[in-house]
């Protein structure tokens, strides 16, 4: 038995309610949120984040710049790593804290009441239980990210945002969102509100054409990166520069080239819709911000305890081809400046392009270690993801778990100590941060 009871048991009768773990509508959840009394028409001023990758890191980004400035924020993510309740982070005056059991078990059990077992699926429950919960706790701001997609989204079910942003968009959920990236924009639009502000973070010519369309369509003010505003790194120092100006900053606490996009993204939202925060708040944020299984470090704990002396060990959560592309590329970056061979433990789900993701690491990756994803019916079986290495041109073999995976490379004779990444799915990252003791808080 756990701590976290109550709610894990509301969760698993939640599960009944609709025979679909995704069905894209906004029907249900608003018939929920007008008896639970409409809170989503009483929240802070929201921002709402969409895209195919980086929506967590610039809100996380976002929120670290705004509690630096001593703002107030909650935060709704999605999905978890290790347990339900760090998708909900209420505002507090030391910066948010993730929602305790009691008051979590407290808001499942209204809407359960309320919702009097009318068909609904658990996103659209657990976001209306998220938005009892934003409108009973005063705070600054609503950082809100989009579960999937956009248009029928339940998060969508806000009319007047503060801001939209919508950050780099590529494929992922082709059987929901469309299977060309003018399609998957088209539903990503689907956040974008007349005359409410919209930042567009860097995107391929065919998405942003589809974003400024829209945009233009609702008279929606635009702000579009590469155009409106820019970054780079310079002298160890991150430069950004927008037509309020330049701003020479701390380079942000995340790794990864690709950061640097996310954190412009979360810049460009705050200078536009928060003109007083001062420049101290966006140093200390870029500084101070956390996100787990983001290309993380991992330096202590159960697993890191298994690897090689003098080996690196990183966690990243990528789970698309974009994602595995960029962090390809952050590890030749991270070889450019030491080189060391890299292993990577690599699981997958059987609704992903394993192949697409791993051809990325093919003349950069030493040796590739498939591993399942343990209690996920729509895992990949460590056999498959051997398959669809050597597919990619990889030499691969199939462990038991990540635990096999570190001793075999422990017991391998390496010319230097080697780089270990694990990767591939944001399930394998929760499983890791939990087998390694490193609870997100």
């Amino acid at each position: 038995m756990t701590q976290f009871n109550a709610s894990t048991r509301i969760l698993e009768r939640f599960l009944a309610l609709h025979p679909r773990k995704i069905d894209l509508s906004l029907g249900r959840i608003e018939a929920l949120l007008e008896k639970l009394g409409s809170p989503h028409l009483n929240l802070p001023p929201v921002i709402h984040v969409a895209g195919t990758n980086g929506k967590g890191s610039t809100i996380a980004f976002m929120r670290s710049i705004l509690e630096s400035a001593g703002k107030s924020v909650h935060v709704f993510t999605s999905p978890h790593l290790v347990r339900f309740h760090e998708r909900i982070r209420l505002a507090h005056p030391d910066g948010g804290r993730l929602v305790t059991e009691e008051v979590l078990a407290e808001a499942f059990a209204a809407c359960e009441q309320a919702n009097a077992g009318a068909p609904i699926t658990v996103f659209e429950i657990t976001t209306a239980a998220a938005f009892k919960l934003f409108a009973d706790h005063k705070a600054d701001y609503l950082l809100l990210e989009v579960g999937l997609g956009g248009r029928y989204d339940a998060t969508n079910v806000i009319t007047q945002p503060k801001a939209s942003v919508i950050t780099p968009i590529s494929f992922d959920h082709p059987e929901f969102l469309g299977t060309t990236i003018d399609k998957i924009a088209g539903e990503k639009a689907g956040i974008i509100k007349a005359g409410c502000p919209l930042i567009i973070g860097y995107q391929s010519q065919e998405a942003l054409d589809v974003l400024v369309r829209e945009a233009e369509k609702l008279a929606a003010p635009m702000i579009i990166a590469g155009q409106d505003y820019a970054v780079h790194e310079e002298h160890g120092r991150y430069v950004y520069q927008d037509e309020q100006g330049l701003m020479d900053l701390p380079l942000p606490h995340l790794a990864g080239r690709h950061q640097l996009q996310n954190a412009a993204a979360a810049i460009a939202t705050l200078r536009w819709i928060a003109p007083e925060l001062p420049q101290m708040a966006f140093e200390h944020g870029l500084v101070r911000v956390q996100w787990p299984a983001r290309l993380q470090q991992i330096s202590q704990g159960e697993l890191f305890k298994l690897i090689p002396k003098g080996a690196e060990l990183w966690l990243d959560g990528g789970h698309n081809e974009a994602g595995a592309q960029v962090l390809a590329q952050a590890m030749r970056e991270f070889k450019a400046r030491q080189a060391r061979p890299l292993a990577l433990i690599c699981g997958t789900l059987a609704t992903k392009d394993t192949i697409g993701i791993l051809r990325h690491f093919k003349g950069l990756a030493d040796l590739v270690l498939a591993v399942p994803i343990a209690g996920e019916h729509h895992a990949r079986s460590a056999a498959d993801v051997v398959e669809a290495a050597h597919s990619a041109g990889l030499e691969a073999q199939a462990c038991e778990n990540v635990a096999h995976a570190l001793q075999l490379i422990a017991a391998r004779d390496w010319p230097i100590a080697p780089r270990i990444l694990i990767g591939g799915s944001l399930y394998l990252a929760g499983d890791v941060l939990k087998a390694n003791g490193s609870l997100p808080e």
